[in-house]
């Protein structure tokens, strides 16, 4: 399976298309946590109503507005309806991507609504954490809780490759599309609503780095 996964990602190199690691599977890695690429997302989930010949919208849009579904399902979901032309009345926050370059490259720090949470850091390692244990489940959980009104505020766009160097990046996975509020540190610290998403991303990280330790 994993190897029709870098498959399918290496046949998707294009332009847009970044690879901030050395690594296919970190780069592969780094693709899926936006949940925006059904080609990927197909090649790793589960059979379901979203990858059938004709999906239903009905039944693509009662996954994406169920609770209990896995938070990167209802994502893509979200994103089958949008590519497809239907109308999403939901604004609902379901993940937060947090980028930092760094000399020895990108930190990525992902939180979704059911308290799933991964990292990947500068060095290469990466942490993967499927709602367990409870305390970086919590943390992620109010990540994205922070997040809401930043989502809120800001329009929808298009995803662009990481941030350059010196900047951070807070990509906000909402079901009516992708919200990015980009600057350095010090405009994130000014901004009342980008900041507690910084400061929470902080918390949720030293969480997860005391994981490891």
């Amino acid at each position: 399976m994993f190897k029709k996964l870098l498959a399918a990602l290496t046949s998707r190199r294009q332009a847009s298309a970044a690879q901030p690691y050395r690594q296919d599977e970190l780069n592969l890695v780094y693709q899926l946590l936006f949940c925006d690429d059904p080609q990927l997302m197909q090649a790793s989930a589960a059979s379901n109503a979203l990858f059938g010949a004709a999906p239903d919208p009905r039944v693509v849009q009662t996954i994406g507005e169920d609770p209990a579904e896995e938070s990167r399902v209802r994502l893509l979901a979200w994103h089958w309806l949008r590519a497809a032309g239907q109308p999403v009345a939901s604004r609902e926050l379901l993940g937060v991507v947090v980028e930092v370059p760094l000399e020895g490259g990108l930190d990525v720090l992902a939180a979704y609504a059911d308290g799933s949470v991964q990292y990947i850091n500068q060095t290469g390692r990466l942490a993967v954490f499927e709602g367990a244990p409870e305390e970086v489940a919590q943390h992620g959980k109010l990540l994205v809780h922070a997040g809401i009104g930043l989502a809120a505020k800001g329009a929808v766009k298009k995803r662009t490759p990481p941030p350059a160097f010196g900047n951070v990046r807070l990509s906000l996975l909402a079901a009516d599309g992708l919200h990015v509020r980009e600057g350095s540190f010090g405009e994130i610290d000014r901004d009342p609503l980008a900041k507690p998403v910084l400061q929470q991303a902080q918390r949720l990280l030293d969480t997860v780095v005391r994981q490891g330790s």
